[in-house]
């Protein structure tokens, strides 16, 4: 590896990190350990008994449970949940699930001040980082602050053995657009550009199992740990022209996360491909340039290939492309809204990128 001949910044990794299997029997113990007494459990209405099964869990540590949890973390959803988690004089927030219960704890952590313990339940990625996404108006927004970022991240491998193959694929593919993004962003550094390569290599072995054998022990642990590296790749480094994008369809049309990142991955890549050799490691993981490979791993998954399969009409990528270019953002290749529109258009009819 060749290290940048002006030097780098490490921002550190200030979360702590609990990963194995069984540990979501350790949750009390990391609320204990914190300093909290009354632990607030979140979850989606998907998850609500997991969440209640988890307040039981906790017994006398337990100060409830909010089970309203919604997609892109809308605002209206987390001053509810900031009114119920004041009533019940809770002092920490516990978020089980993906990344709209780990958004809700954020959004409760940072307006309040309490402690969070993140335990995702899906490989998207949020966990690890001080970014928050929050939707209001028809807009998505992102922040980024030290009192967004969770004290504790329990990853339990157990918790994933029956997530559901679509989700599986979809969110794996949204924790490797993290890693993606963190090999060219502009304060990338050669420690976490390490980590990003080490997940993806942990997707590309783990993921084909998990289609054959979606309870192979062995593959979720590969596959959790590629989630783990590349969600504290996210929270290291600056996002750029992906993340742009896909906040930008999830905020103002409400397309699904995981699979909007999924469907944007290729084209993105291949994008940014022309202008940077950061990528060039995804050769010799994927099998092809950035774009293709990505795209070809991502069909041979199962996963979505085409915006038109979310219910995007061509005239949405017109609106698409002038809300993405509203705002000034760092990426390794300059690009006009008509180059958003045509990169849109691509993703919209699944082609399989050159680059």
């Amino acid at each position: 590896m060749k290290l940048p001949a002006d030097g780098f910044t490490f921002p550190g990794i200030g979360t702590r990190v609990v990963f194995g299997s069984q540990t979501l029997a350790r949750v009390g113990e990391e609320v204990e350990r914190l300093g909290n007494k009354q632990a607030f459990v979140l979850s989606t209405p998907h998850q609500t008994e997991q969440a209640q099964s988890l307040a039981t869990q906790l017994g006398a540590l337990s100060a409830g449970s909010f089970s309203e949890a919604a997609m892109h973390t809308p605002v209206e959803v987390t001053e509810r949940a900031i009114e119920s988690f004041r009533r019940s004089g809770a002092d920490c927030v516990v978020s089980i699930g993906g990344g709209s219960t780990i958004g809700l704890g954020k959004g409760i952590a940072t307006r309040t001040g309490a402690n969070q313990i993140a335990i995702p339940t899906s490989y998207a990625g949020s966990e690890m980082t001080d970014i928050l996404g929050e939707t209001k108006d028809g807009l998505k927004t992102t922040r980024r602050d030290a009192s967004i970022r969770p004290e504790t991240v329990i990853y339990d491998v157990d918790l994933t053995l029956t997530l559901p193959a679509e989700m599986t694929v979809t969110s794996s593919l949204n924790a490797i657009a993290h890693g993606v993004e963190a090999l060219y962003a502009p304060d990338a550094n050669p420690v976490i550009s390490l980590m990003s390569v080490e997940a993806m290599k942990a997707f590309k072995a783990g993921l084909p199992v998990l289609r054959e054998a979606p309870q192979d022990r062995e593959a979720r642990s590969l596959v959790l740990y590629g989630a783990w590296l590349c969600s504290t790749a996210l929270g290291a480094v600056t996002m750029s022209l992906h993340h742009k994008l896909a906040h930008t369809l999830g905020g103002s049309f409400n397309t699904p996360h995981a699979e909007t990142h999924a469907i944007l991955l290729p084209h993105t890549a291949s994008f940014n491909a022309v202008a940077t050799d950061a990528l060039a490691p995804l050769h010799d993981i994927f099998g092809a340039t950035p774009g293709a490979g990505l795209w070809d791993f991502a069909r041979e998954a199962g996963a979505p290939l085409a915006l038109s399969d979310l219910g995007l009409s061509e005239a949405d990528l017109d609106r698409a492309s002038e809300i993405a270019v509203k705002n000034k953002y760092s990426n390794p290749r300059p690009f006009s809204q008509d180059d958003i529109r045509a990169l849109l258009q691509a993703a919209w009819e699944g082609r399989r990128p050159e680059h």
